[in-house]
Order: C-alpha cells, then sequence, then structure tokens
C-alpha cells in the first residue's frame, strides 16, 4: 500500500509533524475507575468535550511545555493546532505558554476525538450489559469499521484526517505540532505509514497511547514518504518525575 505523500495533495513543504495526546483528563481517571470498580457508567464531570485535565495532567501539559522550551529557536515557530476539546486546548495552551512558543493555538475540529454516539459514558460491561447487540457487532465488525450509532468509526475519523493534512500541506509552513486524542495519533500512523487493518488494530492491541506523550514524523525535503522517527515519547515525563499514565480504551480491537 502507498504511503501518504506529497502526491496525495496539491503542494508539498510540511518536514516534520510533532503528534501529542492530551495529559490526563478528569475523563481518564473516571473511566479507568468505573472499569477497574466493573460499573456500567463513567460518572464523569461534564460532556466529553469539556472535560478539564486532572492535576497529574496539567502537571503533564507543564512539563511538555519544559521540554518543548529546549527545542531550536526555529522549531519553536512551528505551527500548532489542536482538537477543540477543553483538555487538548488546556494541554496545548499550558505547553506553549510554558515552551515559550512564538506561536498561537489554532483550534480545528477535525482533531476532536472520536465520537461514540450511543455507547458514550459506558464502560465495556455497561455495553455488554445494556447493549448486547452493539456489543456483538463491535465484536463482528471490529473496532476499525464498527460505527456505533450517532457515532464515528475509526475509518470515519480516518476521513476527516485525511482533509486536515491535505489544508496542513498547503497551510502550514515547514514544522507543525498537532495537539489532539490516541486514537487520532495511532490513525495519523494509519494514514502516513500507509498500514493496513491489520497493522494498526496489532498495534492498537499492544500500545496504549501515554498522556502528555510525543510521536514525531519527519519528511526533511518537504516531500516524499513521512518516516516515524519516535512514537509514544514520555521521557520528558520520567526526567522530572510527573506520573505517567495510561488510560486505555478496549483491548479487544480485532474483529471476530
Amino acid at each position: 500500500m502507498r504511503r501518504f505523500d506529497d502526491r496525495d495533495v496539491p503542494g508539498n513543504g510540511l518536514t516534520e509533524l510533532l503528534l501529542v495526546r492530551h495529559g490526563e483528563s478528569q475523563g481518564n481517571v473516571a473511566a479507568t475507575l468505573a472499569g477497574d470498580a466493573g460499573a456500567h457508567v463513567i460518572e464523569v464531570p461534564a460532556r466529553d468535550a469539556d472535560v478539564e485535565l486532572s492535576a497529574t495532567g496539567r502537571d503533564q501539559a507543564l512539563a511538555l511545555g519544559r521540554l518543548l522550551a529546549d527545542f531550536s529557536e526555529e522549531q519553536r515557530s512551528a505551527a500548532v493546532w489542536c482538537s477543540p476539546y477543553v483538555r487538548a486546548r488546556q494541554t496545548a495552551e499550558l505547553a506553549v505558554e510554558t515552551g515559550g512558543w512564538a506561536t498561537g493555538v489554532k483550534i480545528d475540529e477535525r482533531l476532536r476525538d472520536r465520537e461514540l454516539g450511543i455507547l458514550d459514558m459506558l464502560t465495556s460491561a455497561g455495553v455488554e450489559a445494556r447493549l448486547p447487540e452493539e456489543a456483538a457487532r463491535r465484536r463482528w465488525l471490529g473496532k476499525f469499521y464498527y460505527r456505533p450509532p450517532g457515532g464515528e468509526s475509526w475509518a470515519d475519523v480516518v476521513l476527516r484526517l485525511r482533509s486536515l493534512l491535505a489544508d496542513l500541506e498547503r497551510q502550514a509552513g515547514n514544522r507543525i505540532m498537532l495537539v489532539c486524542h490516541d486514537a487520532l495519533i495511532l490513525l495519523f500512523r494509519y494514514i502516513l505509514e500507509g498500514l493496513t487493518e491489520r497493522e494498526i488494530l496489532d498495534i492498537a492491541a499492544t500500545s496504549t497511547v501515554l498522556n502528555a506523550s510525543l510521536t514525531r514524523f519527519v519528511r526533511p525535503d518537504g516531500a516524499g514518504p513521512w518516516v516515524l522517527e519516535s512514537f509514544n515519547m514520555a521521557d520528558h515525563l520520567v526526567s522530572e518525575g510527573v506520573a505517567v499514565t495510561e488510560h486505555a480504551g478496549d483491548a479487544n480491537v480485532h474483529p471476530a
């Protein structure tokens, strides 16, 4: 399968993509607690778009910012685009301000998290107990193609990310940082590396995208295929003694 490259869109020039997952959110904490307790419903404090960072998430965003402060002056001039969801915006704003970057944060709704529709606020146990037919359909189709009623499949999210990448090629300059969500970072890998459904689901089944982690793609000539230079890097948290948090989704991702 051919990778996403400059032949897919008019124009080229991007040389670096830095992908950041938001810091730990109050929703991440609530979902993990609900899953551990075997609860059916996640007691989130707000609608998904309005959930804020936890105290740990703020510390992670600040640690990320201190890492960004060590970037070269050229790198610190990179454009920053962000999901409109509060947890991502807070991460981006804290990191950019702490890092002394000379750019503002541009919000783009295509970077929002995957919409879960009827499954919103339900744990895996809750889906099995309350929506058994949907649970069976999800197992049959697998995570990439399953679309919950009122929500999105991973394939749906890929379509909006392809649109975003085309715009970035035309508008963003040479470097860009994208602050978004765990599923999106995996799906950027799917697009930029030209992965198959099986390959991206294998990665999803064995890797949790860490809060406030960095993933970096490079393309030094500003054209041609992208190269994954680093994935899911959280050394900046470890070096400062900030908690490294894992809040994964459903690990049962392959079609039955």
